[in-house]
C-alpha cells in the first residue's frame, strides 16, 4: 500500500521540514504546496499577496491543491498554513489520505520564525499577536481536518518524523474513525 498523507498546521510548525524527511524515509514523492504555488505564479507568495490579495491567492491555492491531490502513488504533502480555511480544501485533504496536524503553540512558532521575512501574514505589526490571532482562528479547522494531532513541542525533526510514522502505521491498521487522536513527545 502506498502511503498518502498531508501535513497541516500553523506557519512555522515544521510542515515542510518534517514532510521532506518523512517522504524521504517513506520513499514517496514530497510536495510542498507553497513551493508548487510559487512555481505556478512565478513569484513569491508574499509578492502575490501584496499585488493580488489573499482572496485571489486562496482561489489559486484551492485549484493547485486539487491538482496535487489527483497525483497517483505515494505522497507526502506539506500544506500552507491557511490551506484549511476553505471547506473544499479540508475535504480534498481528507480524501487525499491521512491528515496530520503538527500542533505548536504561537509562542513556540514565534521563536522559530521571528526573523523570517517570507511569511506574508506575519509581516507588519506584532507577529506574536498575529500568530495568536491565526491560532485562535485556525486551530479548530486543523483539528477538524486531521486524523491525528502531533504535539510538536521541542523534539528534534527526526523525533517528529518518527512520531508521524507511528501515527501512519496506526492509521494503516485502522480507518482512523472519529476525531483526531493526539500524540506528543511525552506520550500524553
Amino acid at each position: 500500500m502506498q502511503i498518502r498523507c498531508a501535513l497541516v498546521g500553523m506557519p512555522g510548525s515544521g510542515k515542510s521540514t518534517v514532510g521532506r524527511q518523512l517522504a524521504h524515509r517513506l520513499g514517496v514523492a514530497f510536495v510542498d504546496l507553497d513551493h508548487r504555488l510559487e512555481q505556478v505564479i512565478g513569484t513569491t507568495i508574499r509578492s502575490f499577496f501584496e499585488t493580488e490579495g489573499e482572496a485571489r491567492f486562496r482561489d489559486l491555492e484551492a485549484r493547485v491543491l486539487a491538482e496535487v491531490a489527483q497525483q497517483p502513488g505515494g505522497l507526502v504533502l506539506s500544506t500552507g498554513g491557511g490551506a484549511v480555511l476553505r471547506s473544499e480544501n479540508r475535504e480534498v485533504l481528507r480524501r487525499l489520505g491521512t491528515v496530520l496536524y503538527l500542533r505548536a503553540s504561537p509562542d513556540e512558532i514565534y521563536k522559530r520564525v521571528k526573523h523570517d521575512k517570507t511569511r506574508p501574514l506575519l509581516q507588519g505589526g506584532n507577529p506574536l499577536d498575529k500568530l495568536r490571532e491565526l491560532y485562535a482562528q485556525r486551530d479548530h479547522l486543523y483539528r477538524e481536518t486531521a486524523h491525528f494531532v502531533i504535539e510538536t513541542g521541542r523534539p528534534t525533526v527526526s523525533t517528529l518524523v518518527s512520531m508521524v510514522m507511528m501515527q501512519l502505521e496506526m492509521a494503516d491498521q485502522s480507518s482512523a474513525p472519529g476525531g483526531p487522536e493526539t500524540a506528543s513527545p511525552t506520550g500524553s
